[in-house]
């Protein structure tokens, strides 16, 4: 398996993965290393033509993929786990490289989470049981039958590339569907080397097809083919508006997860030990790309200024360096416009007269002479900011977090639900009556309490409001990856 290589010597060339072989596209798009602003790899410009490809491989391979009984696709998904785990090494380095993230990071999360979401659903397909009622008086008997739908179109993000692009492929292809799968045009590698693993794993020719491009071009033509009835995709907004009206005339099947404004609410009994490390990681971790990342804190007035104290402290501990750096907390962003975007909302904030606590043009940023050009930003953390701003609305996507303090908890429940976001929330809170009563009332699919970003991948994932549609997880996936059919036999 091939990994890519280092400094300019010559550029990576990937290649779209259609009914088990790789195949070369007539265009390309350049990838950027984010911590050197330098192109170090080409991808595939796919279209409509690929996409036509994609839908005849995976049309094909849906009746023998299906037909296979759940223990037997089980066994494929176990032993693409394992080839994912014994290239473990490389696959971080490259996603590393790719997104900009820390080495430290790829290796203990990405990599790992990836392997853990085909050994998860390899296990939770056995598991499953259909539901059977009687009815003697009439001599009838019900059951229900759930079956693979088809063609099952992912779309999957640049933030967490491989990690999400596995969460959703392992679901799909073990309910029985195929899959055209397309990674982010940003963040590419490492689905293009798990292509490498496929066959080795046993899995057939177009069960599983990665096309790679851009959303306009390849994006929609896979969202609007009419064979593709079922779209998964993790990202923007904005693209779910249009992925939601390509596929309204086709009636098609739809899982949504979109962007968070996160909210962190610190009474003033929380353990601030705690509290303060875990929402510096919660606010900054993977550069504050990842959609569960907080990105408003509100704390108790009693406590305000000592929390403010200690987490400016934190966060100016916390290290912007270079990707393979083992003391690294925090990488670079993802690319140049990404990063302007986000020094944009820095900039709104100073002229509606918001304070700038620490980072962005406030402390210095020190960086190899090789990375001056890389997308790098300090950690920052704003203050004095009116709940209208769009700091406190949007969802900015970077290692930004405003602090506010609020008096009551009636006031910071409204306050926190004042968004059209509802993905996520932490509570900080040494009283067990609180969190369950704060918790419930929260418009947010995810609530934490005392702690963050601890899974449990039984239970649903997703979000409210403008957060998506659908959820993710053992039951819910399988059940958005299957129709179900309800039986009646009289006997």
């Amino acid at each position: 398996m091939s990994s890519p290589m280092a400094g300019t010597r010559a550029l990576l060339m990937l290649e779209n993965f259609i009914d088990g072989k790789f195949l070369p596209c007539s265009s390309y798009l350049d990838s950027y290393d984010p911590s050197t602003g330098e192109v170090y790899c080409r991808v595939p410009n796919s279209g409509k033509e690929e996409i036509e490809a994609a839908v005849e491989a995976a049309r094909a391979a849906f009746p023998g993929w299906s037909s296979r009984s759940p223990q037997e696709r089980s066994q494929v998904l176990q032993r693409l786990a394992d080839l994912l785990e014994q290239s473990l090494e490389e696959l971080a380095q490259a996603e590393s490289r790719d997104q900009g993230k820390t080495l430290t990071l790829a290796r203990t999360m990405d990599i790992p989470r990836s392997v853990q979401n085909f050994r998860f659903f390899a296990s939770s397909i056995l598991h499953h049981t259909s539901e059977c009622t009687q009815m003697d008086h009439l001599g009838c008997l019900h059951y229900t039958v759930r079956t693979p739908v088809g063609i099952a179109g992912l779309i999957s993000p640049w933030n967490l590339p491989l990690y999400l692009l596995t969460w959703k492929m392992a679901p799909a292809i073990a309910a029985g569907n195929t899959v055209i799968a397309k990674p982010s045009e940003l963040t590419s590698v490492t689905a293009w080397m798990m292509c490498k693993l496929l066959e080795k794993a046993g899995v057939p020719p177009g069960v599983v097809n990665i096309v790679f491009g851009v959303g306009p071009r390849v994006g929609e033509a896979l969202v609007s083919h009419p064979e593709v009835p079922l779209i998964s995709f993790t990202g923007s907004q904005p693209t779910a508006q249009r992925i939601t009206q390509l596929s309204a005339p086709h009636c098609k099947k739809l899982s949504l997860e979109l962007g968070g404004k996160n909210p962190a609410i610190v009474f003033e009994d929380a353990n601030l030990e705690e509290c303060v490390p875990t929402t510096v990681r919660s606010s900054f971790a993977n550069q504050g790309e990842i959609c569960l990342c907080t990105s408003r804190i509100f704390v108790q007035k009693s406590i305000y200024s000592e929390f403010l104290k200690r987490f400016a402290e934190a966060t100016r501990m916390w290290k912007v360096g270079i990707p393979s750096d083992p003391s690294a907390d925090m990488g670079a962003l993802i690319s140049k416009a990404h990063l302007e975007k986000v020094r944009s909302y820095i900039k709104k904030a100073r002229m509606e007269g918001a304070q700038i606590l620490c980072g962005e043009g406030v402390d210095k940023l020190n960086l190899p002479p090789r990375n001056q050009a890389g997308y790098f930003m300090l950690p920052t953390v704003i203050t004095d900011i009116k709940d209208e701003s769009c700091c406190m609305k949007e969802e900015i996507f970077g290692p930004v977090t405003c602090v506010v303090p609020f008096d009551s908890e009636e006031e910071v429940i409204q306050r926190a639900n004042s968004v059209k976001y509802g993905l996520a929330a932490t509570v900080w809170s040494g009283n067990v009556g609180r969190v369950h009563r704060v918790a419930k009332k929260l418009q947010s699919g995810l609530v934490w309490t005392n702690c963050w970003l601890i899974r449990e991948l039984n239970l649903p994932f997703g979000g409210m409001k403008s957060s998506g549609v659908g959820r993710e997880g053992a039951k819910d996936s399988y059940e958005f990856f299957t129709e179900i059919k309800t039986i009646t036999i009289k006997h």
